[in-house]
Protein backbone atom coordinates (compact mmCIF):
# COMPACT_ATOMS: atom_id res chain seq x y z
CA UNK A 1 0.00 0.00 0.00
CA UNK A 2 1.16 3.44 -0.59
CA UNK A 3 -0.12 6.67 0.08
CA UNK A 4 -1.69 9.70 -2.83
CA UNK A 5 -1.28 13.24 -1.11
CA UNK A 6 -3.54 15.60 -3.52
CA UNK A 7 -2.00 19.64 -2.63
CA UNK A 8 -3.70 22.25 -3.12
CA UNK A 9 -4.08 23.14 -7.32
CA UNK A 10 -3.29 26.33 -8.77
CA UNK A 11 -6.59 27.36 -10.14
CA UNK A 12 -5.26 30.10 -12.21
CA UNK A 13 -5.73 33.97 -12.08
CA UNK A 14 -2.19 34.19 -10.79
CA UNK A 15 -3.69 33.75 -7.02
CA UNK A 16 -1.57 32.26 -3.94
CA UNK A 17 -3.82 30.97 -2.08
CA UNK A 18 -7.88 29.47 -2.05
CA UNK A 19 -10.62 28.87 0.35
CA UNK A 20 -11.47 25.42 1.60
CA UNK A 21 -15.63 25.85 1.01
CA UNK A 22 -16.63 22.39 2.10
CA UNK A 23 -15.47 18.29 2.13
CA UNK A 24 -17.73 15.96 0.67
CA UNK A 25 -15.61 12.92 2.24
CA UNK A 26 -14.08 12.13 5.66
CA UNK A 27 -11.48 10.34 7.10
CA UNK A 28 -12.13 6.17 6.30
CA UNK A 29 -14.44 7.05 3.58
CA UNK A 30 -13.39 4.97 -0.07
CA UNK A 31 -13.03 7.38 -3.18
CA UNK A 32 -13.42 6.09 -6.25
CA UNK A 33 -11.48 8.29 -9.58
CA UNK A 34 -13.09 11.26 -10.60
CA UNK A 35 -15.34 11.62 -7.43
CA UNK A 36 -15.60 15.04 -6.07
CA UNK A 37 -13.67 15.08 -2.76
CA UNK A 38 -13.60 19.16 -1.75
CA UNK A 39 -14.94 22.40 -2.77
CA UNK A 40 -12.39 25.17 -2.97
CA UNK A 41 -13.14 29.05 -3.42
CA UNK A 42 -11.58 31.80 -5.53
CA UNK A 43 -12.34 35.62 -5.98
CA UNK A 44 -14.64 34.76 -8.54
CA UNK A 45 -15.47 30.68 -8.93
CA UNK A 46 -15.97 27.70 -6.84
CA UNK A 47 -14.41 24.67 -8.31
CA UNK A 48 -14.88 21.03 -7.76
CA UNK A 49 -11.43 18.93 -6.87
CA UNK A 50 -12.05 15.44 -7.88
CA UNK A 51 -9.75 12.11 -7.02
CA UNK A 52 -7.16 11.15 -9.45
CA UNK A 53 -7.12 7.78 -7.74
CA UNK A 54 -9.08 4.65 -6.03
CA UNK A 55 -8.36 4.66 -2.60
CA UNK A 56 -9.11 5.36 1.37
CA UNK A 57 -8.95 8.22 3.05
CA UNK A 58 -6.50 8.71 5.70
CA UNK A 59 -6.10 12.26 6.46
CA UNK A 60 -7.34 15.94 5.69
CA UNK A 61 -5.42 18.99 5.24
CA UNK A 62 -8.12 21.96 6.57
CA UNK A 63 -10.88 22.70 7.59
CA UNK A 64 -13.90 24.83 6.13
CA UNK A 65 -13.37 28.68 6.03
CA UNK A 66 -9.76 28.10 6.06
CA UNK A 67 -7.54 30.24 3.62
CA UNK A 68 -4.85 27.37 1.66
CA UNK A 69 -1.84 28.12 -0.04
CA UNK A 70 -1.61 26.26 -3.05
CA UNK A 71 0.82 23.90 -3.07
CA UNK A 72 -0.05 22.85 0.58
CA UNK A 73 -1.46 19.43 1.18
CA UNK A 74 -5.27 19.19 1.23
CA UNK A 75 -5.81 15.44 1.31
CA UNK A 76 -3.73 12.00 1.44
CA UNK A 77 -5.47 9.05 0.20
CA UNK A 78 -4.13 5.51 1.15
CA UNK A 79 -3.92 3.69 -2.58
CA UNK A 80 -2.38 0.36 -4.14
CA UNK A 81 0.86 0.35 -5.16
CA UNK A 82 3.72 3.20 -4.14
CA UNK A 83 1.69 5.88 -4.22
CA UNK A 84 3.55 9.83 -4.78
CA UNK A 85 4.52 10.79 -1.74
CA UNK A 86 7.55 12.34 -3.33
CA UNK A 87 5.52 14.08 -6.12
CA UNK A 88 2.72 15.10 -4.82
CA UNK A 89 0.47 16.88 -7.00
CA UNK A 90 -2.73 18.39 -7.67
CA UNK A 91 -5.26 16.73 -9.79
CA UNK A 92 -5.44 17.37 -13.09
CA UNK A 93 -7.86 18.66 -14.80
CA UNK A 94 -9.57 20.65 -11.78
CA UNK A 95 -13.20 21.21 -12.64
CA UNK A 96 -14.21 24.24 -12.81
CA UNK A 97 -18.64 24.39 -10.55
CA UNK A 98 -18.82 27.85 -11.07
CA UNK A 99 -22.46 29.19 -10.55
CA UNK A 100 -23.62 28.12 -7.67
CA UNK A 101 -20.68 30.91 -6.76
CA UNK A 102 -20.23 32.53 -7.95
CA UNK A 103 -18.18 35.05 -9.41
CA UNK A 104 -18.27 38.28 -10.28
CA UNK A 105 -21.25 38.05 -8.72
CA UNK A 106 -21.41 37.39 -5.20
CA UNK A 107 -21.82 34.09 -3.19
CA UNK A 108 -22.97 31.58 -0.29
CA UNK A 109 -21.75 28.77 1.56
CA UNK A 110 -23.60 25.63 2.89
CA UNK A 111 -25.04 25.80 6.12
CA UNK A 112 -22.85 24.14 9.01
CA UNK A 113 -25.59 22.72 10.20
CA UNK A 114 -28.83 20.75 9.40
CA UNK A 115 -31.77 23.08 10.72
CA UNK A 116 -34.10 21.54 13.36
CA UNK A 117 -37.71 20.68 12.18
CA UNK A 118 -39.97 22.95 12.99
CA UNK A 119 -42.17 20.24 13.66
CA UNK A 120 -42.52 16.22 13.98
CA UNK A 121 -42.68 15.30 10.56
CA UNK A 122 -45.50 15.48 8.60
CA UNK A 123 -45.22 11.62 6.30
CA UNK A 124 -42.43 8.97 6.87
CA UNK A 125 -41.16 7.90 3.76
CA UNK A 126 -38.13 4.74 3.28
CA UNK A 127 -35.80 5.97 6.32
CA UNK A 128 -32.16 6.38 5.64
CA UNK A 129 -29.63 5.61 8.39
CA UNK A 130 -27.81 7.92 9.40
CA UNK A 131 -26.16 8.77 12.88
CA UNK A 132 -28.08 11.79 14.62
CA UNK A 133 -25.40 14.18 14.07
CA UNK A 134 -24.80 13.42 10.73
CA UNK A 135 -25.55 16.16 8.53
CA UNK A 136 -26.57 14.93 5.33
CA UNK A 137 -25.38 17.36 2.50
CA UNK A 138 -28.56 19.51 0.97
CA UNK A 139 -28.51 23.25 -0.30
CA UNK A 140 -29.52 26.30 1.92
CA UNK A 141 -33.10 26.22 -0.20
CA UNK A 142 -33.80 22.40 0.31
CA UNK A 143 -33.24 22.60 3.90
CA UNK A 144 -35.57 25.69 4.46
CA UNK A 145 -38.06 23.54 2.07
CA UNK A 146 -37.11 20.00 4.49
CA UNK A 147 -37.77 22.72 7.17
CA UNK A 148 -41.28 24.23 6.46
CA UNK A 149 -42.48 20.31 5.25
CA UNK A 150 -41.92 19.37 9.21
CA UNK A 151 -39.04 17.00 7.24
CA UNK A 152 -35.95 15.47 8.92
CA UNK A 153 -33.16 15.64 6.05
CA UNK A 154 -31.01 12.67 7.84
CA UNK A 155 -34.58 10.55 7.37
CA UNK A 156 -34.29 11.63 3.24
CA UNK A 157 -32.40 9.62 0.55
CA UNK A 158 -30.43 11.79 -1.32
CA UNK A 159 -29.82 11.18 -4.84
CA UNK A 160 -27.84 13.81 -5.88
CA UNK A 161 -24.33 13.82 -6.19
CA UNK A 162 -22.31 12.27 -3.01
CA UNK A 163 -26.18 11.89 -1.76
CA UNK A 164 -27.14 15.27 -1.82
CA UNK A 165 -30.89 15.72 -0.65
CA UNK A 166 -32.29 17.58 -3.69
CA UNK A 167 -35.69 18.74 -3.80
CA UNK A 168 -37.09 15.83 -5.88
CA UNK A 169 -36.13 13.80 -2.96
CA UNK A 170 -38.32 15.43 -0.53
CA UNK A 171 -41.32 15.01 -2.74
CA UNK A 172 -40.18 11.76 -3.19
CA UNK A 173 -40.21 11.16 0.60
CA UNK A 174 -43.37 12.69 1.13
CA UNK A 175 -44.89 10.48 -1.76
CA UNK A 176 -43.98 7.75 -0.16
CA UNK A 177 -44.98 8.21 3.16
CA UNK A 178 -48.85 9.28 2.50
CA UNK A 179 -49.84 6.15 4.07
CA UNK A 180 -48.89 7.87 7.30
CA UNK A 181 -50.11 11.00 6.51
CA UNK A 182 -53.05 11.30 8.93
CA UNK A 183 -50.18 10.84 11.76
CA UNK A 184 -50.70 13.76 14.15
CA UNK A 185 -48.68 17.25 14.05
CA UNK A 186 -47.03 18.74 16.94
CA UNK A 187 -49.17 21.73 18.47
CA UNK A 188 -48.78 24.62 16.27
CA UNK A 189 -47.67 26.43 19.92
CA UNK A 190 -45.23 24.25 20.79
CA UNK A 191 -41.77 26.15 22.90
CA UNK A 192 -38.54 26.05 20.92
CA UNK A 193 -35.16 26.65 22.35
CA UNK A 194 -33.06 25.35 19.68
CA UNK A 195 -30.30 27.62 18.22
CA UNK A 196 -28.04 26.91 15.32
CA UNK A 197 -24.68 28.69 14.48
CA UNK A 198 -23.92 28.86 10.78
CA UNK A 199 -20.09 29.73 9.78
CA UNK A 200 -19.75 32.53 7.59
CA UNK A 201 -17.68 30.72 4.90
CA UNK A 202 -17.29 30.16 1.24
CA UNK A 203 -19.89 31.56 -1.09
CA UNK A 204 -22.03 33.18 1.63
CA UNK A 205 -18.63 35.25 2.92
CA UNK A 206 -18.13 36.03 -0.61
CA UNK A 207 -21.34 37.87 -0.83
CA UNK A 208 -20.63 39.43 2.25
CA UNK A 209 -17.32 40.78 1.55
CA UNK A 210 -18.41 41.98 -1.57
CA UNK A 211 -21.62 44.02 -0.24
CA UNK A 212 -19.73 45.24 1.99
CA UNK A 213 -16.79 46.57 0.01
CA UNK A 214 -19.12 47.73 -2.16
CA UNK A 215 -21.47 49.50 0.76
CA UNK A 216 -17.82 51.19 2.19
CA UNK A 217 -15.79 52.31 -1.05
CA UNK A 218 -18.73 53.62 -3.17
CA UNK A 219 -20.85 56.52 -2.63
CA UNK A 220 -24.58 55.00 -2.99
CA UNK A 221 -27.49 56.98 -3.82
CA UNK A 222 -30.83 55.87 -5.58
CA UNK A 223 -33.04 57.14 -7.38
CA UNK A 224 -37.14 55.83 -7.61
CA UNK A 225 -39.33 56.02 -10.89
CA UNK A 226 -42.59 55.26 -11.27
CA UNK A 227 -42.78 53.56 -15.13
CA UNK A 228 -46.47 52.89 -16.89
CA UNK A 229 -45.99 49.68 -18.77
CA UNK A 230 -49.20 48.97 -19.71
CA UNK A 231 -48.11 49.39 -23.52
CA UNK A 232 -45.04 47.33 -23.16
CA UNK A 233 -47.02 44.39 -21.77
CA UNK A 234 -49.46 44.73 -24.34
CA UNK A 235 -46.55 44.64 -27.50
CA UNK A 236 -45.04 41.59 -24.83
CA UNK A 237 -48.48 39.61 -25.29
CA UNK A 238 -48.99 40.06 -28.88
CA UNK A 239 -45.27 39.18 -29.56
CA UNK A 240 -45.79 36.01 -27.36
CA UNK A 241 -49.19 35.22 -28.80
CA UNK A 242 -47.42 35.18 -32.60
CA UNK A 243 -44.12 34.21 -32.08
CA UNK A 244 -44.23 32.50 -28.92
CA UNK A 245 -44.56 29.02 -30.27
CA UNK A 246 -41.49 29.20 -32.80
CA UNK A 247 -39.17 31.57 -31.25
CA UNK A 248 -39.96 31.47 -27.06
CA UNK A 249 -41.96 33.83 -24.62
CA UNK A 250 -40.73 37.07 -23.73
CA UNK A 251 -40.39 37.76 -20.38
CA UNK A 252 -40.28 41.52 -19.37
CA UNK A 253 -36.50 41.32 -18.61
CA UNK A 254 -35.57 41.95 -22.65
CA UNK A 255 -37.54 44.90 -23.22
CA UNK A 256 -35.90 46.14 -19.90
CA UNK A 257 -32.26 45.04 -21.38
CA UNK A 258 -33.04 46.58 -25.26
CA UNK A 259 -34.60 49.64 -22.99
CA UNK A 260 -30.86 49.88 -21.27
CA UNK A 261 -28.76 49.55 -24.59
CA UNK A 262 -30.85 52.65 -26.27
CA UNK A 263 -30.29 55.01 -23.29
CA UNK A 264 -26.96 53.95 -22.88
CA UNK A 265 -25.89 56.05 -26.49
CA UNK A 266 -26.72 59.16 -24.84
CA UNK A 267 -25.77 58.28 -21.15
CA UNK A 268 -22.58 56.47 -21.70
CA UNK A 269 -20.96 57.44 -18.41
CA UNK A 270 -23.39 55.07 -16.97
CA UNK A 271 -21.91 51.98 -19.07
CA UNK A 272 -18.34 52.56 -17.21
CA UNK A 273 -15.99 51.06 -14.39
CA UNK A 274 -14.43 53.15 -11.84
CA UNK A 275 -10.56 52.13 -10.83
CA UNK A 276 -10.78 53.81 -7.68
CA UNK A 277 -7.24 52.73 -6.71
CA UNK A 278 -5.69 54.37 -10.19
CA UNK A 279 -8.36 56.84 -10.35
CA UNK A 280 -9.68 56.34 -13.41
CA UNK A 281 -13.25 55.57 -15.37
CA UNK A 282 -13.14 53.13 -18.09
CA UNK A 283 -16.30 54.00 -20.37
CA UNK A 284 -17.49 51.06 -22.61
CA UNK A 285 -19.08 50.66 -26.32
CA UNK A 286 -20.01 47.29 -25.64
CA UNK A 287 -23.19 46.90 -23.40
CA UNK A 288 -22.28 43.69 -21.02
CA UNK A 289 -25.63 43.58 -18.92
CA UNK A 290 -25.17 41.47 -15.81
CA UNK A 291 -28.73 39.92 -14.77
CA UNK A 292 -28.74 39.47 -11.19
CA UNK A 293 -29.74 35.88 -10.60
CA UNK A 294 -30.76 34.08 -7.21
CA UNK A 295 -30.30 30.36 -6.61
CA UNK A 296 -30.03 27.77 -3.97
CA UNK A 297 -26.79 29.16 -3.12
CA UNK A 298 -26.68 32.68 -3.36
CA UNK A 299 -26.98 35.55 -5.49
CA UNK A 300 -25.01 35.22 -9.15
CA UNK A 301 -24.80 37.71 -11.57
CA UNK A 302 -24.50 36.22 -15.53
CA UNK A 303 -23.66 38.19 -18.14
CA UNK A 304 -25.40 38.79 -21.12
CA UNK A 305 -22.55 39.79 -23.55
CA UNK A 306 -22.80 42.48 -26.42
CA UNK A 307 -26.84 43.03 -25.59
CA UNK A 308 -25.90 46.27 -27.82
CA UNK A 309 -26.10 43.38 -31.22
CA UNK A 310 -29.06 40.88 -29.74
CA UNK A 311 -32.47 40.69 -30.79
CA UNK A 312 -35.17 41.28 -28.03
CA UNK A 313 -35.45 37.09 -28.50
CA UNK A 314 -31.36 36.36 -28.84
CA UNK A 315 -31.93 38.37 -25.08
CA UNK A 316 -34.68 36.17 -23.98
CA UNK A 317 -32.80 32.83 -25.17
CA UNK A 318 -29.72 34.36 -23.33
CA UNK A 319 -30.81 35.09 -20.42
CA UNK A 320 -33.06 32.20 -19.86
CA UNK A 321 -29.22 29.78 -20.77
CA UNK A 322 -27.85 31.52 -18.15
CA UNK A 323 -30.38 31.86 -15.55
CA UNK A 324 -30.89 27.95 -15.63
CA UNK A 325 -27.00 27.30 -16.05
CA UNK A 326 -26.64 29.53 -12.86
CA UNK A 327 -29.13 27.79 -10.89
CA UNK A 328 -27.68 24.50 -11.51
CA UNK A 329 -23.85 25.89 -11.17
CA UNK A 330 -23.04 25.04 -14.41
CA UNK A 331 -22.17 29.00 -15.20
CA UNK A 332 -18.54 29.22 -15.94
CA UNK A 333 -16.35 31.86 -14.61
CA UNK A 334 -16.26 34.00 -17.70
CA UNK A 335 -20.09 34.26 -18.12
CA UNK A 336 -20.26 35.14 -14.11
CA UNK A 337 -17.59 38.04 -14.85
CA UNK A 338 -17.34 41.10 -17.34
CA UNK A 339 -20.83 42.93 -16.92
CA UNK A 340 -20.30 46.67 -17.22
CA UNK A 341 -24.31 47.59 -15.86
CA UNK A 342 -26.30 44.94 -13.83
CA UNK A 343 -30.02 44.56 -13.66
CA UNK A 344 -31.52 43.45 -11.05
CA UNK A 345 -35.15 41.96 -10.34
CA UNK A 346 -36.71 40.17 -7.38
CA UNK A 347 -40.10 39.30 -9.80
CA UNK A 348 -43.56 39.26 -8.55
CA UNK A 349 -41.53 39.56 -4.85
CA UNK A 350 -39.85 42.71 -6.20
CA UNK A 351 -42.09 45.26 -4.10
CA UNK A 352 -42.72 48.56 -4.61
CA UNK A 353 -39.16 49.83 -3.99
CA UNK A 354 -35.60 48.88 -3.30
CA UNK A 355 -32.02 49.84 -2.65
CA UNK A 356 -30.02 48.23 -4.87
CA UNK A 357 -26.26 47.68 -3.89
CA UNK A 358 -23.74 48.53 -7.01
CA UNK A 359 -22.29 45.63 -8.86
CA UNK A 360 -18.44 46.91 -7.85
CA UNK A 361 -16.27 48.64 -10.23
CA UNK A 362 -19.93 49.19 -12.21
CA UNK A 363 -21.08 52.72 -11.58
CA UNK A 364 -25.15 51.94 -12.10
CA UNK A 365 -27.79 49.24 -11.07
CA UNK A 366 -31.29 49.07 -12.25
CA UNK A 367 -33.63 47.31 -9.89
CA UNK A 368 -36.81 46.72 -11.43
CA UNK A 369 -40.47 46.35 -9.12
CA UNK A 370 -42.75 44.19 -9.12
CA UNK A 371 -46.40 45.45 -11.85
CA UNK A 372 -49.24 45.98 -10.12
CA UNK A 373 -52.56 47.27 -11.49
CA UNK A 374 -53.67 50.38 -10.30
CA UNK A 375 -56.49 53.75 -11.03
CA UNK A 376 -54.52 56.06 -12.66
CA UNK A 377 -55.36 59.34 -14.31
CA UNK A 378 -55.34 59.67 -18.40
CA UNK A 379 -56.43 62.98 -20.24
CA UNK A 380 -58.66 63.71 -17.03
CA UNK A 381 -60.21 60.03 -16.79
CA UNK A 382 -59.82 57.31 -14.10
CA UNK A 383 -58.27 54.22 -16.25
CA UNK A 384 -56.58 51.13 -14.78
CA UNK A 385 -52.92 51.07 -15.40
CA UNK A 386 -50.22 48.43 -15.10
CA UNK A 387 -47.42 50.44 -13.04
CA UNK A 388 -44.11 49.28 -12.14
CA UNK A 389 -41.17 50.68 -10.24
CA UNK A 390 -37.70 51.50 -11.47
CA UNK A 391 -35.45 51.69 -8.26
CA UNK A 392 -31.67 52.21 -9.11
CA UNK A 393 -28.67 52.72 -7.46
CA UNK A 394 -25.29 54.78 -8.77
CA UNK A 395 -21.89 55.54 -7.35
CA UNK A 396 -22.34 59.74 -7.12
CA UNK A 397 -18.15 59.45 -7.30
CA UNK A 398 -18.94 58.95 -10.95
CA UNK A 399 -22.54 59.58 -11.90
CA UNK A 400 -24.20 63.24 -11.10
CA UNK A 401 -27.22 63.31 -9.67
CA UNK A 402 -29.26 64.68 -12.58
CA UNK A 403 -27.64 62.33 -14.99
CA UNK A 404 -28.55 59.34 -13.32
CA UNK A 405 -32.69 60.75 -13.03
CA UNK A 406 -32.36 62.11 -16.74
CA UNK A 407 -30.37 58.13 -17.23
CA UNK A 408 -34.11 56.77 -15.68
CA UNK A 409 -36.19 59.47 -17.28
CA UNK A 410 -35.13 57.96 -20.91
CA UNK A 411 -35.42 54.45 -19.82
CA UNK A 412 -39.22 55.57 -18.69
CA UNK A 413 -39.68 57.28 -22.16
CA UNK A 414 -38.92 54.14 -24.25
CA UNK A 415 -40.91 51.89 -22.16
CA UNK A 416 -43.86 53.70 -22.15
CA UNK A 417 -43.17 54.49 -26.14
CA UNK A 418 -42.28 51.06 -27.05
CA UNK A 419 -42.07 51.47 -30.40
CA UNK A 420 -38.95 54.08 -29.89
CA UNK A 421 -36.88 51.27 -28.27
CA UNK A 422 -36.81 49.80 -32.64
CA UNK A 423 -36.28 53.58 -34.13
CA UNK A 424 -32.65 53.38 -35.16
Amino acid sequence: MGTHVIKMPDIGEGIAEVELSQWHVKVGDLVVEDQVLADVMTDKAMVDIPSPVHGKVIALGGQPGEVMAVGSLLISIEVEGAGNLKESAAPAPVKEAPVAPKAQALVESKPAAAAAPRQAPVCQGPMVAREADERPLASPAVRKHALDLGIQLRLVRGTGPAGRVLHEDLDTYLAQGQSNASAPVAAAYTQRNDEEQIQVIGMRRKIAQRMQDATQRAAHFSYVEEIDVTAIEELRAHLNEKHGASRGKLTLLPFLVRALVVALRDFPQMNARYDDEAQVITRLGAVHVGVATQSDVGLMVPVVRHAEARSLWDSAAEISRLATAARNGKASRDELSGSTITLTSLGALGGIVSTPVLNLPEVAIVGVNKIVERPMVVKGQVVIRKMMNLSSSFDHRVVDGMDAALFIQAIRGLLEQPATLFVE
